[in-house]
């Protein structure tokens, strides 16, 4: 069982963001909910490609919780359509969407009374990477 370690939400947020750019998700935005939304903290709202990348980001998003925070999340939802999934960590959710569903649902959108937190990626990508 993960022993949490203290880490602020924002804390966490960042990690989650860090893993899933190690996972190579994209257009990361981090949204602080906190005046908006009575259930959570932070939206933390990733592309991946396809199912198999949205699995892989999922995944490295909870491992490295677990590893760095001492947290797992407390519900996971959509990982086997993989269109729109979620984790939900309490105080912060993890939203990854793939191309269709983010352009469809921009949650950005309709939360966009909400500050957003600043996110810089490891390594820049390209359009030509892609």
């Amino acid at each position: 069982m993960a022993k949490d370690k203290g880490l602020t939400a924002l804390e966490k947020v960042m990690i989650a963001a860090k893993a899933a750019d190690s996972k190579k998700a994209t257009d990361i935005v981090i949204q602080d909910v906190r005046e908006l939304v009575s259930v959570t903290d932070f939206f933390v709202i990733v592309t991946a490609q396809n199912n198999r990348q949205v699995a892989a980001v999922l995944d490295a998003i909870e491992e490295a919780e677990v590893k760095e925070a001492g947290v797992k999340p407390f519900g996971i939802e959509g990982a086997d359509e993989g269109f729109w999934a979620l984790l939900d960590f309490g105080d912060f959710v993890v939203h990854c969407f793939q191309p269709e569903g983010r352009d469809y649902y921009r949650l950005e959108e309709v939360w966009n009374d909400a500050p957003t937190i600043d996110f810089e990626p490891d390594e820049p990508k390209s359009e030509d990477a892609e």
